[in-house]
């Protein structure tokens, strides 16, 4: 099989002029996205609107306290690492021929750092699937603030038993700073950016944008502007809340996570809260918009707590197919 992923310059370690990020990295982002990432980054980890260690542990007590007394606490534990195999077909006359039958393993919202369990199971798990390439939909730390290396720890046990091209995009729990360590693991990220993919002289395209739930550096703009307007494209969204936007820039297929399908989620899979605004339709699997294709993974990892009800982790292989004109 002839598949290519364009090469990508590495980044270097020298650092830029405040010492905040790799020079390269920061030419990459623009210095106005930078400034804006490092900026809010840097009002989290100071304690700004709300985001301080404490309202953190005590959201984890609270769901803790009301699992255990309804007697749902170790079952939830237990459903955290129950991880599924989920199929969903993509159908497009869009598609080159070259594609017809190309997989994507799309995996989000591992929160490397919170479950070791769930890691070792999805690693089980890995050498049983069969895919062209991997896509990761974001948010790799538990928390949102503070260390991150206990996360890049687990993603690269994880990445290590990834046959192929894997990129992926930033969630709302990551740093900017993260990103030259995911390059030196071998994942490539896209920052408003694009990577084509070459199969038998054809190209699709994989877009990703920067998140667009609490930092909102999100460019499709920017990310799409080398993509030829009648050639298929992807769109990786940690984020599916900016799918109008997605839509009408012409995406084919849009790949998000975020929501967690709820998590913690009533018979049904009915979720008790989520976290992005957007139909409840659209929270959780496949769905269509504007002729757009959409799936929102309810991720492989838990947040606050490695706790899950009626809503079990995933991994998804999404199977391109030619359909007729």
């Amino acid at each position: 099989m002839d598949l290519q992923l364009a090469e990508k310059p590495r980044h270097r370690h020298g650092l830029s002029t405040d010492g905040s990020l790799p020079e390269t990295l920061e030419e990459r982002l623009g210095w106005l996205h930078a400034k804006q990432r490092l900026g809010i980054e840097n009002e989290r980890e100071g304690g700004a609107f709300g985001y301080r260690s404490e309202h953190w542990y005590r959201s984890a007590t609270v769901i803790r306290a009301a699992l255990m007394v309804t007697g749902f606490y170790w079952r939830a534990r237990k459903n955290a690492e129950n991880i599924k195999i989920r199929h969903h077909e993509v159908r497009s006359a869009e598609l080159p021929a070259s594609f017809d039958g190309f997989t994507i393993l799309h995996l989000s919202d591992l929160h490397a750092d919170i479950n070791d369990g769930a890691i070792s199971r999805l690693i089980e798990l890995l050498p049983t699937v069969s895919y062209d390439v991997c896509v990761l939909t974001g948010d790799y730390r538990a928390k949102t603030f503070g260390p991150y290396q206990p996360a890049i720890e687990g993603l690269a046990r994880v990445r290590e038993h990834l046959e192929g091209p894997v990129c992926g995009v930033l969630g709302n729990h990551d740093s900017i700073r993260m990103v030259p360590a995911l390059e030196d693991i071998g994942i490539r990220m896209l920052l408003n950016e694009t990577q084509a993919i070459e199969r038998g002289g054809e190209h699709i395209h994989l877009v990703g944008i920067d998140d667009a739930h609490h930092y909102r550096v999100d460019n499709i703009e920017k990310a799409a502007s080398d993509v030829p307007a009648a050639e298929f494209s992807i769109l990786l969204s940690h984020t599916p809340e900016i799918y109008r936007q997605a839509a009408h820039a012409g995406f084919q297929l849009m790949l998000s996570g975020h929501t967690h399908g709820g998590q913690i989620c009533l018979p049904g899979a009915i979720p008790i809260i989520l976290d992005a605004v957007l139909p409840r339709r659209m929270g959780a699997g496949a769905w269509t918009y504007r002729g757009m294709i959409g799936y929102t993974s309810v991720g492989v990892g838990s947040s606050v707590l490695p706790v899950r009800l009626n809503c079990p982790p995933e991994i998804t292989l999404h199977r391109l197919l030619r359909s007729p004109q």
